[in-house]
């Protein structure tokens, strides 16, 4: 058999139809990139095509095998657990190979795109308030917000190289849920810190409900503080850089490339305050929402025949936690997308900076 290659994008999903819209013209855009392989996308949760339905369709046009990446920034309970125990379930059924690679992380492609979203926001500042150079401004980077510190601390990296690369005054670091600080908290206290212009930056891929969230904390701080002025950068999307990304993680794939970061895996590794998830067993906790009412796929695999080059769980495995299912009462799920799908309790639940802060009286 011919070796032909299909490509799949696995998306998390969104009630918003622009993110839905914006994931498929990033899907879209990497056909570019391989023009002689068939590209394909779908999503956990929240909207069509479900992940299946991509991989039905790649199975459809005879590929030999699949590269799957995960649309996502950084890893945490989507790229770690769910979307592979859905292609570990795929592949077990169909028996049709498929090799899944790393999220788009940190990297200097990643950066770059990131630093001319922000500087499309001060040069826009500039021209609106007036020329003020970047040490008398604050950069505030926000965050999706994991119940996974790896991913938040890569938040957190990403802010930093933002902040010394742009040589901003000072920077801080939010996230719009499930940890902390989320916005609201963190730009009251950026507030207090005596900048006069605040660059607010979602270091978010696609637009959606969070997006409009952060514009609207930020919304809410301006009023509260007319004498400073917060200017709102745009979010990633389908920047040329984040394409050229996604192509770089699938040709680490089809090259054999390893590079997943496991050495802060909560999963592997006894991350302080994180130690109780070492070994948590790997099933996706999006099976019985898929695409909004689409039929769930069969039920999970076990074996992660997917760990062999890449890190998608075979630590749990490897230390003993084969089976994990739900009994009633014991499952819970909710869907207000203010959670991680995480296998166990996040311990600052209760952190007065984080999903406490918006709760009404």
């Amino acid at each position: 058999m011919t070796d032909r290659p299909g490509i799949m994008v696995c998306g998390h999903g969104s009630r918003s139809n622009a993110a839905v819209t914006e994931f498929a013209v990033v899907a879209e855009k990497l056909k570019d990139h391989f023009p002689d392989w068939p590209v394909e996308y779908g999503y956990l949760e929240f909207a069509n095509p479900v992940i299946r339905d991509g991989l039905d369709r790649l199975r459809e046009q005879n590929v030999s095998r699949i590269l799957a990446v995960p649309g996502m920034l950084f890893a945490a309970g989507h790229a770690k657990n769910d979307i592979p125990s859905v292609l570990n379930t795929y592949q077990a059924k169909h028996g049709l190979p498929i090799h899944y690679g790393r999220e788009l992380a940190v990297d200097l492609k990643m950066l770059r795109a990131a630093g001319e979203r922000v500087q499309e926001a001060v040069d826009t500042a500039n021209a609106d308030w007036g020329e003020m150079p970047n040490h008398e401004v604050c950069l505030v980077v926000i965050g999706r917000g994991a119940s996974d510190p790896d991913a938040n601390s890569n938040v957190a990296k990403i802010a930093r190289m933002l902040w010394e690369g742009m040589g901003f005054g000072w920077c801080e670091t939010g996230f719009s849920g499930v940890t902390f600080p989320l916005v609201e908290p963190c730009l009251e206290h950026v507030a207090r810190l005596g900048y006069k212009r605040v660059i607010v930056f979602p270091y978010f891929l696609f637009t959606g409900i969070l997006i409009d969230r952060i514009y609207g904390f930020t919304d809410t701080v301006t009023a509260r503080y007319p004498d400073i002025q917060f200017a709102k950068a745009g979010y990633l999307n389908d920047h040329p850089l984040v394409i050229e990304t996604f192509a770089a993680r699938v040709r680490e794939i089809d090259e054999g490339a390893g590079l997943m970061n496991c050495s802060l895996c909560k999963y592997r590794a006894q991350v302080l305050g994180f130690e109780a998830e070492v070994g948590l067993a790997q099933e996706s906790h999006h099976h019985h929402v898929e695409g909004m009412g689409a039929s769930a796929p069969g039920s999970n695999v076990e074996d992660c025949d997917l760990c062999d080059t890449f890190c998608t769980g075979r630590c749990r495995l490897e230390a003993g936690h084969h089976h994990h299912h739900h009994h009633g009462d014991d499952h819970h799920h909710h869907h207000d997308h203010d959670h991680d799908h995480a296998h166990h309790p996040y311990p600052h639940a209760d952190h007065p900076l984080g999903p406490k802060s918006v709760l009404k009286s």
